[in-house]
């Protein structure tokens, strides 16, 4: 069986974490989002793999190369322009001729939902599709299924046939390719798979299985504090760094090379900190919290269920809760991130231009690569500052924060 991950997409929503780095490589729980999928591939005894990657956007191609790291082989597709999921799918023609697995790029794959997938399909000989139980099915790609065979596809229908949403995990033989090339073009000028399976099950069975555990897709930029989250559970520990005799570890931690806890340093597993990196001395970092290569986390600080990208410093007298920090950004002394409303109510954000509810009580701040703030500046909860920002010492910010920008 072969794998093929569709990680083509812009990854605009993401913004402004995929101003310069694809979205598949964006790093959660100490690796590349993609490379978790990989891995899980692997464990599942699937190790030829083929991913579509969009134009311009090699850097997932240098980052793996053929695979034989992870021992895998791998191979890339391009999509030249974003014609949708079942063009996306279509392109595997020139690589695959044979059953293979598509699978959505931004999503948590786990290791149980392959194997029950693969299993069906040997039982069945027939073509997969994956579902999830959702409680607001409206907001959702639904499956009609009758004794485990889909009838039909409906799209955010204001009265679904179930609660079996969409969970972006196909296995599709190569009669596909002939149904993609007679699906038309949606009202949004796309190619849509769903399209593509409602013709398909006209004339053959495709049967569908539900995903197993907790199902998320990775679309919104605090959608990977809960993928860091989920990706931590059962984590085992790794100590390859130096860890000082009055440092207090409690909980499982992975730690890298050329990295130090000081003492005073207070750390509550599970966390990752990656290679030639500082902690301490006399810092509190929380659970679920991922903190990358080269970043400093000093004196007074307290970091909790955040992801400190590669090269972020929060270097003292700091409060980071609930947030993204970026590649290179810099938090001046005493900068806090607030990360809950006082009246308690959900957070809201901006989202490709419109204010839209994140669905959490706690959320900090989304911070793009390079961005930095001076001394005792203030992050309002639900905050977007985008790449290459500066927010001048004793600032109060909040909203959305233009890249290139300077607040006083």
């Amino acid at each position: 069986m072969k794998a093929f991950i569709l990680a083509a997409g812009d990854g605009t929503r993401m913004q402004p974490l995929t101003a310069s780095m694809p979205k598949s490589l964006l790093p959660v729980a100490g690796k590349p989002l993609i490379q978790h999928m990989l891995e899980t591939l692997k464990a599942s005894k699937i190790k030829d793999v083929t991913i579509l990657v969009g134009p311009g956007r090699r850097r997932t191609e240098q980052e793996f190369g053929d695979g034989e790291e992870l021992g895998m082989n791998i191979d890339y597709l391009v999509q030249k322009k974003p014609l949708g999921t079942a063009n996306a799918v279509g392109i595997a023609r020139e690589s695959i001729d044979e059953p293979f697995l598509a699978i959505n790029g931004d999503i948590i794959l786990n290791q149980p939902t392959v194997k029950k997938i693969l299993a069906s399909h040997k039982k069945n000989k027939s073509m997969m599709v994956t579902g999830f139980e959702v409680d607001n099915p409206r907001e959702y790609g639904v499956f009609d299924v009758q004794k485990g065979k889909m009838l039909k596809v409906v799209e955010k229908s204001k009265k679904p046939p179930s609660n079996l949403a969409n969970a972006g995990i196909y296995l599709f033989t190569p009669e596909v390719f002939e149904s993609i090339d007679k699906t038309p073009k949606s009202i949004r000028g796309e190619y849509e798979i769903t399209d593509t399976l409602n013709m398909l099950v006209q004339d053959s069975d495709i049967y569908c299985e539900t995903f197993q555990g907790e199902w998320m897709d990775v679309g919104r930029p605090w959608d990977l504090l809960k993928a860091n989250k989920l990706l931590m559970e059962n984590l085992k520990p790794d100590i390859k760094g130096e860890i000082q005799p009055n440092a207090t570890i409690e909980g499982d931690i992975i730690l890298g090379k050329g990295s130090r806890i000081l003492n005073g340093a207070y750390i509550i597993g599970p966390v990752i900190i990656g290679e030639n990196t500082d902690i301490g001395p006399n810092c509190y970092i929380r659970p679920s919290t991922y903190i990358g290569s080269k970043c400093k986390v000093g004196n007074a600080v307290e970091i909790k269920n955040s992801i400190l990208m590669d090269g972020a410093k929060a270097p003292h007298h700091n409060y980071v809760g609930d947030s993204v920090i970026g590649p290179g950004c810099n938090l001046g002394c005493g900068t806090k991130v607030a990360n809950l409303r006082l009246d308690g109510r959900n957070i809201r954000a901006s989202l490709k231009g419109k204010m839209v509810d994140t669905g959490l009580r706690k959320f900090g701040v989304i911070m793009g690569e390079d961005s930095k703030t001076g001394i005792n500046a203030s992050i309002d909860p639900g905050t977007i500052i985008s790449q290459n920002c500066f927010v001048g010492p004793g600032t109060t910010v909040s909203g959305f924060i233009a890249p290139d920008s300077k607040v006083y």
